[in-house]
């Protein structure tokens, strides 16, 4: 997806440890002016300024160390408008792109947007859980840097025929990828409540995610309810009035667990992050912006295990094969700042994590 988006709120960890090296290691250059540095202010002038990446100056300094060599390779899983990609393009201006995304729709704007580089960028569509064969169709073996920045674009956000916005009438749809079959419009109408319940409570982290999925129930015994106005007017009215006054839009927690169900974006980034780390070089570098607290904490546990000692604690001296494969770039989850929120409304949930191969795949 690549550029801005919008979640549930996630769990903050702190500040980050580590942002004085990897500045340090972005500005680097020959000390004429064409440093990475120095080329990041064009980068940054060149994105659209109606989709403003996400923290972006941030992923700059933490990528672009890992792309200063010819030829380095970025992986872009999640490529959406392409916003964070072309400022790396701009940044490095040696790296080559494959860039990955499940929505056809997606790719080919990204395409046109990224046009200019065509010489050095690769596009696949399929799921970020398959960055492995989008390397090899691109005929690489390896990559030097991995970017996710996941959940709904803006785009899919804007376009109102998508279904994933409850300010917007539209069909329930909600379909990142428009070839798979699931909508979200067949889990409201289709599912047990039991099935519902869960996805709501488990996905969603709706509070009254039993009271919705029976209100649900009653509802489609009538006919098939198949709007994003009726399914958010629906839960409201099963939502108790004293909640809805606080915590935003009452549909929100609802509409987030049906997307997550619909495009399974859990199970697929559970698959991905080992996939992903797997094929970084040493010195390669992961950078992952999640949207809800689900998303951050499956890839602080993804990360920090193999940013781990693995050595039994009753041996003396740590054993060379069990050493930390990765070290982190990030203290916790890494925040926008107050002006970038201020400037990009969508930013305000993003939570950022990255981390650095540091040695081989442990055998």
């Amino acid at each position: 997806m690549g550029d801005t988006r919008q979640h549930g709120q996630p769990e903050g960890d702190g500040p980050a440890r580590e942002h004085q090296d990897t500045e340090d290691g972005a500005r680097g250059g020959d000390g004429r002016g064409n440093g990475i540095g120095d080329r990041v202010a064009v980068a940054r002038a060149g994105t659209d300024p109606l989709h403003v990446p996400v923290m972006l100056d941030r992923i700059i300094e933490l990528l672009a160390p890992a792309l200063t060599e010819p030829g380095a390779v970025l992986v872009d899983g999640t490529l959406g408008l392409g916003g964070h990609s072309e400022a790396l393009l701009e940044a490095c201006p040696t790296m080559r792109l494959v860039g990955v995304d499940r929505d056809t729709t997606a790719l080919e704007r990204s395409a046109e947007r990224l046009a200019p580089y065509a010489d050095r960028t690769h596009f696949v569509h399929a799921l970020y859980s398959d960055i492995p064969r989008a390397l090899d169709e691109a005929g690489v073996s390896g990559a030097d840097a991995v970017l996710l920045d996941l959940g709904v674009s803006s785009p899919q956000l804007d376009e109102t025929d998508r279904g994933f916005a409850y300010a917007h009438d539209a069909p329930l749809d909600m379909r990142m990828d428009r070839t798979q079959s699931l909508t979200a419009a067949e889990v409201v109408n289709t599912y047990p409540v039991g099935e519902l319940t869960r996805v709501l409570r488990t996905y969603g982290e709706e509070r009254f995610a039993s009271r919705v999925a029976r209100a649900i129930e009653r509802r489609r015994a009538q006919g098939p309810i198949d709007s994003t106005r009726e399914l958010a007017e629906l839960v409201r009215e099963a939502i108790p009035a004293a909640t809805r006054r606080t915590g935003g839009h009452p549909a929100k927690r609802a509409f987030q667990g049906l997307r997550i169900e619909v495009n399974a974006e859990l199970s697929i980034l559970e698959r991905t992050l080992p996939a992903a780390v797997s094929r970084l070089g040493v010195g390669g570098r992961i950078a992952v912006l999640s949207y809800h607290s689900l998303e951050d904490r499956m890839t602080k546990r993804a990360l920090a295990a193999l940013a781990t000692d693995t050595t039994p604690p009753d041996l003396p001296v740590p054993l060379p094969d069990r050493q930390p494969e990765l070290r982190l770039l990030t203290r916790g989850a890494e925040l926008p700042t107050d002006e970038e929120n201020e400037r990009n409304p969508r930013a305000q949930s993003a939570r950022l994590r990255a981390a650095e191969r540091v040695r081989p795949p442990r055998q």
